[in-house]
């Protein structure tokens, strides 16, 4: 569902018939979590800028859920805390129309002598809100970890 929305964000802004999804499940390991991942990629119109594209596809429906609008009303509705950085845009404009972004999810701000981060899971029909939370738990203790100067691999 994610990938197919995602491929509709790119559609806004690239030429018909160009949107493929390439290596849909594809999986990604990394030291606390394992990520199933797809590239989308498109053929941009004539007209369209990067700052076009972002607008298109930020933010990810992988953090929003779908349907997209009605998730972010719901995110604002039920969430205490405004998400800042996380799940936000990470990137750089390049010179000749170059870009590149991610969506920052395992990240850390730090303000004087403190540090922030956020964690959260993937809600879907099939869900089990006690493994919902122990996942948000499992990708916190990761993160901890690393201010805490721990080994924790999988």
């Amino acid at each position: 569902m994610i990938v197919d929305l995602e491929r509709n964000d790119l559609g806004r802004v690239c030429r018909y018939g160009t949107v493929r999804v390439i290596d849909p499940l594809a999986v990604e390991s990394f030291a606390q979590v394992h990520h199933l991942v797809a590239t989308v990629e498109g053929r941009l119109r004539g007209e369209i800028g990067p700052v076009d594209v972002i607008r298109a596809v930020f933010p990810g429906g992988s953090i929003t859920g779908a349907p997209k609008i009605r998730a972010m009303e719901i995110i604002d509705e039920l969430e205490p805390t405004r998400r800042s950085l996380y799940t936000g845009a990470i990137g750089y404009l390049g010179r000749g129309g170059n870009s590149g972004f991610n969506i920052a999810i395992r990240t850390m701000t730090v303000e004087g002598n403190r540090v922030s981060f956020q964690v959260g899971g993937g809600i879907v029909a099939d869900s089990h809100p006690q493994g919902e939370y122990e996942e948000t738990l499992h990708k916190g203790r990761g993160l901890r970890a690393v201010i805490e100067r721990k080994d924790v691999s999988l």
